[in-house]
């Protein structure tokens, strides 16, 4: 990295609320550092951080390398959602390649709670597989648009599935599913009229982390529902890891007041 922090050029793969905030931090507290968000296209009408961004794939590890030494990248943050295990594996390998500085921003799993009736899967086979076994009738899947062929298999086809996902889903899909296009941050009040107002009686979704998407959990414990949690793909050895934007900032060396014209505090 450079000897001047705010002389910093930094290319965050993005698509999480941890990635655009702190885009939004770095443009409001660090102007003089040259931040470009990288987006991988999948959503329609995605919410665009501060700063320069980019949109679409880079054609794997050694061309996200080239591009990091075309454009003079500093530091390279993987902020990607926790499942994305190949976008993860392809920075780590571009960022060895290239000699560039590489830390992941991920936010913690959920933690578990003495209440909850969690069965851990480590697939979305090994969670379907699961379902029978619970006693399973009408499940809500929030385990996004990829991947629903694991829950239409045909010993699932008594099954009812209520789909929710921020883009119309891939298929193949279950047989009898009900999709419901819808985008966090929810509150516990919703989550619990929607278990109830689909009779479900197990949930499963990935252990995504994160306050956005938690209330769900909180409904099912509440409700007394069985929950099948999808257990995070390994991360890339080696690289490290910050849970938040703050231990972000410190990671790349900024703190409030470092450069000109940044705030007196940060989120």
């Amino acid at each position: 990295m450079p000897d001047d922090p705010c002389d910093l050029r930094v290319l965050i793969l993005g698509g999480t609320t941890e990635a655009r905030r702190l885009a939004d931090v770095l443009a409001a507290e660090a102007p003089h550092v040259h931040v470009t968000s990288s987006l991988a296209g999948r959503v329609t009408n995605p919410t665009r951080p501060a700063g320069e961004v980019r949109v679409g794939g880079f054609g794997g590890p050694d061309a996200l390398a080239a591009w990091l030494l075309a454009h003079r990248i500093d530091v390279l943050v993987d902020a990607t959602h926790p499942f994305a295990a190949t976008i993860s594996a392809h920075a780590a390998r571009a960022a060895a390649a290239s000699g560039t500085d590489h830390f992941a921003l991920r936010r913690p799993g959920w933690p578990a709670d003495p209440r909850d009736r969690r069965h851990p899967a480590r697939s979305l086979a090994d969670a379907a597989a699961l379902l029978p076994a619970l006693g399973a009738r009408r499940v809500l899947l929030t385990t996004g648009r990829q991947g629903l062929a694991a829950f239409a298999a045909p010993e699932l086809d008594g099954l009812h599935f209520v789909v929710r996902t921020v883009e119309p889903p891939e298929p193949p899909l279950p047989r009898s599913a009900h999709i419901l296009l819808d985008r966090g941050p929810y509150t516990l009040e919703g989550e619990t009229a929607l278990l109830l107002a689909h009779r479900v009686d197990v949930l499963v979704t990935k252990d995504s982390g994160g306050p956005a998407t938690a209330a769900k959990l909180t409904a099912a414990r509440e409700l007394g529902l069985p929950v099948v949690m999808v257990e995070r793909p390994p991360a890339p050895e080696g690289v490290p890891e910050v849970p938040d934007v703050r231990a972000a900032l410190a990671r790349l060396g900024l703190s409030p007041g470092t450069c000109p014209a940044a705030a007196d505090t940060c989120p």
